[in-house]
C-alpha cells in the first residue's frame, strides 16, 4: 500500500473511531461494546500491513529478518500518520479553533494528503 494510502486510511480509521465515540455518547450505541473500536483498528491492520512469506525450513533469524523487513516501512508510515493527525488536532486546539471540529481538521488533513501535500520529497 502505498503512502498516501496509508496516511488516508489513518485518517479514516481515527474518523471513523470519532463517529463510534459519539453514536455512544448520544445513545445510539452500546457502551458495552468496546469490540467496536477495536474492530475498527483489527480492519486497519489487515488492511495495512503486508502479507508474509516465511520459507518453511527458515532458521527463526531468517523469519526475523524476513518480517522487520516486511512490517517495518508499513508500520513506521502508520506511526506517521497517526503522529501527524495527532499534530494536526493539536495544532487546531492550541490555536483555539473553537469553530473547527475534529473531524472537519481531519477532513482537511485528508484533501492535503490527497493533493500530496505530505509525499516524501515535498
Amino acid at each position: 500500500m502505498e503512502r498516501a494510502e496509508i496516511l488516508k486510511r489513518v485518517i479514516g480509521i481515527l474518523t471513523e473511531a470519532q463517529e463510534i465515540r459519539r453514536a455512544v455518547e448520544a445513545g445510539e450505541e452500546d457502551e458495552d461494546h468496546p469490540e467496536l473500536e477495536s474492530r475498527v483498528v483489527t480492519q486497519l491492520l489487515n488492511e495495512m500491513l503486508p502479507s508474509i512469506s516465511v520459507p518453511a525450513d527458515a532458521a527463526p533469524q531468517e523469519v526475523a529478518r524476513l518480517v522487520a523487513a516486511a512490517l517495518g516501512p508499513a508500520l513506521q508510515t502508520m506511526a506517521a500518520g497517526f503522529s501527524l493527525a495527532f499534530t494536526s488536532l493539536a495544532m487546531a486546539h492550541d490555536a483555539g479553533q473553537t469553530d473547527v471540529s475534529s473531524i472537519e481538521v481531519l477532513q482537511t488533513l485528508a484533501l492535503q494528503v490527497e493533493a500530496g501535500f505530505f509525499d516524501e520529497g515535498a
